[in-house]
């Protein structure tokens, strides 16, 4: 699907998972050449900047994996921007993009910004919705994540392991994808001031900055899980010790009485107190006095 958008000699072209028939008439009208042509018309796998005579192309992946309920691990947005146009590029529908179009249609992108619209103020709006996507996506994994914590200390070690894993990888999926963006940005800067001289610097430096916070933020949210998860372990690992020992007890304690029983039980022609008339309570009350005694013994030692 094509949208074209223009205001004064400034054209924005946005295409969601574009036909070849919508690439190559976009090239044409641009002459951007058979290389970038057909670098559009297919998703790519890693970021990556590229520089053309009057245009730069970069290809950024966004975390998507709770806006597509965890069909899609990331997005791609591929931006090619010259001084008269800018083309955006995407395989599936985003919300930045969405957004960005109705900011446009309600001209509300025009008359914010105080000065005359260019291809710069597209690229810096872009990113800024970009990023707060990421950003959103960020609000529902702490949301999760303070849930997780509550359970921890509620007694529900073991059903947040799966829990913390899920978040933990979620996370990682945000800094594996965000982690490569600085150096991207950097030399999207770069070749911008390469080609435009500083037209675009102070827009590329804005989203170098949308990018910090996020990113930051992943980072930070990624610590405070690899320490709620060393907490569910030591909990996890002291529940189990103390199943272990009370186990122990127990089989410390039975282990005598089985002893006793067995000796008594022996066929011999004369076994003491089995012949007495009340040998049986004997034998029982010797029983419960030595499991009394083991137990107060336990109990002195503070074993449980």
């Amino acid at each position: 699907m094509l949208e074209r958008y223009t205001h004064g000699g400034v054209v924005w072209i946005d295409l969601e998972n574009p036909t070849s028939e919508e690439i190559a008439s976009v090239a044409k009208e641009f002459e951007l050449g058979p290389l970038l042509t057909e670098e559009m018309l297919t998703p790519t796998a890693k970021p990556r900047v590229d520089v053309f005579p009057d245009c730069v192309y970069m290809v950024l992946h966004f975390p998507a994996l709770r806006y597509t309920h965890g069909l899609e691990a990331n997005h791609e947005i591929d931006v090619l921007l010259s001084e008269k146009f800018i083309i955006t590029v995407h395989y599936a529908t985003t919300s930045a993009t969405y957004d960005l179009q109705k900011a446009f249609e309600t001209a509300s992108l025009r008359t914010h910004t105080g000065v005359e619209l260019n291809t710069g103020h597209i690229f810096l709006e872009l990113t800024q919705r970009l990023y707060q996507a990421a950003d959103n996506e960020l609000d529902a994994l702490e949301d999760a994540i303070e849930e997780i914590e509550e359970n921890i200390f509620n007694g529900n070690e073991k059903s947040m392991v799966t829990a913390i894993s899920f978040a933990s990888r979620e996370l990682l999926n945000h800094k594996r994808l965000l982690g490569t963006h600085h150096e991207m940005l950097e030399s999207f800067n770069t070749a911008t001031n390469t080609l435009f001289k500083d037209t675009f610097t102070r827009f590329v430096r804005g989203a170098e900055a949308l990018h910090y916070r996020v990113h930051h933020r992943a980072t930070m949210m990624n610590d405070i899980l690899i320490e709620l998860r060393e907490t569910n372990m030591a909990m996890l690992y002291t529940r189990q010790n103390e199943v272990m020992k009370n186990l122990t007890i127990m089989a410390f304690v039975t282990f005598p009485l089985s002893l006793i029983a067995g000796i008594f039980g022996m066929n011999t022609i004369y076994t003491p107190v089995v012949n007495h008339p009340q040998g049986f309570w004997i034998i029982v009350i010797g029983m419960f006095a030595l499991t009394s005694l083991f137990f107060a013994y336990f109990k002195l030692k503070k074993w449980f």
